[in-house]
């Protein structure tokens, strides 16, 4: 009997699970290896080919760290609250907790029979009570705080109190959008809902009006990356803008700091680009426009002050305060229209649309605050509320945009920059001198802008600004699955709930829907009121406007339970901290993180700044949480099409399709083999292809035509990894998804390589075996040849790993194998090596042939690395090319030590080089050390 994969596979997962061999505990006298792979949310679809990716070599890589003699942490967990859950409770009205536990042991099932060595007792789930109820207490931490500049840091709001009560507002350097000053005495008037207002407005985590993604159909908010092309992603609903009163997360503090953070982490360029520009730091000068009739100012930003006269007109966000007081009788009805087509549309959309130009004028206008000249205001959907002060100074000569807007509606256009024909578009890049500028004309760039930035300080009109586009992250969700607030509300002021009655579980609802009159789904709950004289939660009939009061409806986003996970790994089951302090200075932030590019601005950004915000209050004694990252390249599906005979239900094969007019249909690559389509199959797997009919090629066959695109279960391309296991083992799995290419790239999956793979594992086992699969292993010393090829690979399987080039690894071991199976190489010294080099990516075999060499106890996963040793690879001898005039005319073999007199003599005296000569003395003879001999007759 051959290599049997999957009775051996079975054994080693058992072996595994019943002795824990991937059980970490904290040691202090090895060094630590953190790897992790980026939290999945385990959908009811289960795993295709394409999710173990990145798994795969994060296991192969903390496997190697093990060898390497590490104390290896390599958790794994699951992002278990989430939307698709919740939309199926409302179809179903089943509770989303059953769904996700079905969902988690169906994922569960499908990670162990890949053989990954995750540490399993320190799973973790969002969902869990156990762990949500630090997720709270973190967000308690972020509410009792402020961000102080002068400290550069999150400090206690306890702290800004005490300034407050003796100094009030004035002097403090903080992020806030506190609009009014006030003194010490002040401060102590006001009353408890007042102060409780002005402290809102400095938390870390604040409660404001805020505009949001509005998704009616879902009945919740959506972040802009669950919005694709203007509508949801899940389900495909209309967005709209919407101001809701929202508790957000002043990340804009820590804008900066995320900026300079980047330059300490070992990211790639792409992903800390898209950081940077997420971020989007500029530097510029805020500037106030008096409005004409008196009604305040329009309070504008710009990174071009030097191009304050070429302001030709000013856009407001559709949304902006100041619309509906500024707008004449005379605009008003087309005011109001193009404000509810905007309120139609996303922030993404409003961001991307470039050529569609859009706007209305309100019939205002502003003063400009030098030349004193009239400017028209007009409202446009590409101004966002959210973003600055969501107003622009339109200058046409020096923006593209602003100059599309002018000519689509005709607006004049002034222009201050010498020699520049406005004819033209752009702009943006112009920096010669400015004109038309009274006091700025004839300055260059430079100079002009320091000297309008000194003009708006000295005039009152504004000062030098830096600006993020960075904005502050919307944290509630109008949901059912999420992380419930630990937050009542007495009187209207938000109060927290204290650290010991944490976790605030979810209550029990009857619909998973928004109530009638639009409040969130924990608004159908009955018992969801905060007593606080017993500390528990009541029906909400007993609100009593005395010590009963309501809950928070809203739950938490998504990305809460995500943006702190890789610490709870460290101490999963502490029930008195969120990771305790020993834990954490003995792990330390995450070593290898490996996920996709697609959370390169929203996970990863907030889980950074809950980390720099826990390192501030002293938690944790690190600012960055990953410092090494990969991101996976996405696996491509290999769809398979048929072609369908306009208006008949007969299939045409792929070679005789442009005889006829067809649609192209993707079909279920299951009935697919080599593109032949399985055509019975075909009728059986839809009703309405139980009579087709085919034409066929000529030897009888349907061929389907093929395309490489992204893996979907719409596209019936998606590859199920548990038949692959089944059919191949896990082991080939493993080492076929590293094989298929450089694990930062997209490639397409194609099952067609995978027998490659699995042929390489049974050549491995048969040297090992003999024809009757009997253990033959011999002993003594090596051959040289053998050792050659050892070394060779350990160097390269350890300088691959190193680099994280893994499908490189995978083509030295097939070499390694071939020149042993040559060499018929059974030696235990090269095969005990060249198990251990392997055991990372294929661990079953490699630890059944560990047993087969002897090692009847324990394991390969904690063996030793093996040492690589160059005297292997140094060759003892050396076939020169024997050159007569300059042409080769054989090689001759001689010892690498001997030298170069002894080599000329010994080249001579053969018999081939006797021939040559044909009796002659040589005029020359050259001879490089191991390079050449050139004899010159």
């Amino acid at each position: 009997m051959e290599y049997n994969f999957q009775e051996i596979e079975q054994k080693w997962r058992k072996f595994w699970a019943e002795n824990k061999t991937f059980k970490t505990e904290e040691n202090k006298d090895k060094k630590k290896f953190y790897g992790l792979d980026m939290f999945p949310y385990p959908s009811g679809a289960g795993l295709h080919v394409g999710h173990p990716l990145g798994y795969i070599a994060s296991d192969i890589f903390s496997r190697y760290k093990r060898l390497q003699g590490y104390n290896v942490l390599h958790p794994m967990g699951y992002d278990s609250f989430g939307l698709p859950a919740e939309q199926y409770a409302i179809q179903t009205g089943q509770h989303p907790a059953i769904t996700t536990e079905a969902n988690l042991k169906r994922y569960r099932e499908q990670l162990d029979k890949i053989g990954f060595s995750f540490d399993w007792d320190r799973e973790v789930r969002t969902s869990d009570p156990s762990y949500y109820k630090w997720t709270q207490w973190i967000f308690k931490q972020l509410f009792n705080a402020y961000y102080d500049y002068d400290a550069n840091k999150a400090v206690v709001i306890d702290e800004l109190i005490a300034k407050f009560e003796t100094e009030g507002n004035t002097s403090v350097n903080a992020e806030h959008n506190c609009e009014i000053e006030f003194t010490a005495e002040e401060w102590k008037a006001f009353d408890a809902k007042k102060q409780s207002d002005i402290l809102m407005d400095y938390r870390l985590t604040y409660l404001a009006d805020s505009w949001v993604n509005w998704c009616p159909a879902l009945g919740t908010v959506l972040a802009n990356d669950e919005i694709v092309n203007g509508v949801s992603e899940r389900g495909g609903h209309p967005v709209e803008q919407k101001l809701m009163r929202q508790w957000s997360m002043r990340i804009k503090a820590y804008a900066e700091r995320l900026l300079t953070g980047l330059e300490k982490v070992d990211w790639t360029d792409s992903i800390k680009d898209i950081q940077r520009n997420w971020i989007g730091k500029s530097t510029g000068a805020s500037v106030r426009f008096a409005l004409e009739n008196g009604a305040g100012n329009i309070e504008v930003f710009t990174t071009r002050p030097d191009t304050i006269y070429g302001v030709s007109f000013m856009v407001l966000a559709p949304e902006h305060e100041l619309v509906a007081q500024i707008t004449t009788e005379e605009y008003k009805e087309q005011v109001e229209a193009y404000q509810k087509a905007a309120g139609l549309k996303s922030e993404r959309d409003r961001m991307s649309e470039t050529k569609n130009i859009s706007g209305q004028f309100t019939g205002a206008y502003a003063i400009h605050p030098f030349s004193g000249e009239k400017i028209p205001v007009w409202i446009g959907d590409y101004v966002l509320a959210s973003y600055g002060t969501g107003a622009v100074m339109a200058v046409p000569c020096g923006d593209q945009r602003d100059y599309d807007f002018a000519k689509h509606f005709d607006i004049a256009i002034k222009n201050i920059f010498e020699d520049v024909d406005i004819s033209e578009a752009a702009y943006a890049e112009k920096s010669g001198t400015i004109a038309n500028s009274d006091f700025l004309s004839g300055l260059e760039v430079k100079e002009a802008m320091a000297k309008a930035i000194a003009a708006i300080e000295e005039k009152g009109l504004g000062k030098a600004k830096v600006n993020y586009r960075l904005r502050d992250a919307v944290f509630s969700r109008q949901r059912y699955w999420g992380e419930p607030f630990p937050v009542y509300y007495e009187n209207g002021i938000p109060k927290m709930i204290e650290d010991e009655f944490l976790p605030i579980t979810l209550p029990e609802v009857d619909k998973y829907l928004p109530t009638e009159d639009g409040e969130p789904p924990l608004g159908n709950a009955k018992t969801w009121s905060w007593c606080i004289n017993k500390k528990i939660l009541k029906d909400n009939e007993k609100q009593n406007g005395t010590c009963t009061w309501p809950m928070e409806l809203n739950t938490m986003p998504g990305w809460a339970g995500s943006s702190w996970y890789f610490l709870r790994y460290m101490d999963p089951s502490n029930e008195n901290e969120f990771v305790a302090k020993d834990k954490v200075d003995y792990w330390q932030n995450v070593d290898l993180y490996i996920g996709g590019a697609e959370h390169a601005t929203g996970h990863l950004l907030y889980a950074r700044f809950w980390c720099k915000f826990l390192y501030d209050l002293g938690f944790v004694p690190f600012d960055e949480p990953f410092k090494k990252m990969i991101n996976q390249g996405m696996i491509l599906g290999r769809s398979s099409f048929v072609y369908r005979v306009k208006d008949t239900n007969t299939f045409v094969s792929f070679g005789k399709r442009k005889d006829y007019q067809t649609t192209r249909i993707h079909v279920d690559i299951n009935i697919v083999d080599n593109d032949k389509l399985d055509v019975e199959a075909f009728k059986n797997w839809r009703p309405e292809f139980a009579n087709a009919e085919f034409i066929l090629e000529d030897d009888g066959t349907y061929v389907c035509g093929h395309e490489v695109e992204k893996m979907s279960k719409s596209k019936f391309n998606v590859q199920n990894p548990d038949d692959l296991v089944e059919k191949y083992g896990a082991d080939t799995l493993r080492m076929y998804e590293m094989f298929l290419g450089p694990i930062d790239q997209a490639k397409p999956w194609d099952t067609k390589g995978i027998n490659g793979v699995h042929n390489f594992l049974r050549k491995l086992w048969r040297l090992f075996h003999d024809a009757e699969n009997n253990v033959v292993i011999s002993e003594g010393e090596a051959d040289k040849k053998a050792l050659k090829t050892l070394h060779k690979t350990i160097k390269k399987i350890h300088e691959d790993l190193e680099r994280f080039s893994f499908n490189t690894g995978v083509s030295a071991f097939m070499i390694a194998v071939n020149e042993l199976t040559e060499l018929k190489c059974n030696n235990k010294e090269i095969l005990e090596s060249l198990t251990i080099l392997l055991s990372p990516y294929a661990p079953h075999i490699a630890e059944e042939l560990w047993t087969k060499l002897g090692h009847e106890a324990g394991t390969i996963s904690y063996a030793t690395f093996p040492e690589f040793k160059e005297e292997y690879l140094v060759e003892d001898a050396f076939a020169y090319p024997v050159s007569f005039n300059g042409k080769m005319r054989f090689k001759a073999e001689l010892p690498t030590s001997m030298s170069k007199e002894d080599v000329e003599k010994e080249v001579l005296a053969m018999e081939q080089s006797q021939k040559y000569l044909e009796g002659k003395a040589p005029k020359k003879v050259i001879v490089v050390p191991g390079r050449i001999v050139n004899i010159v007759v």
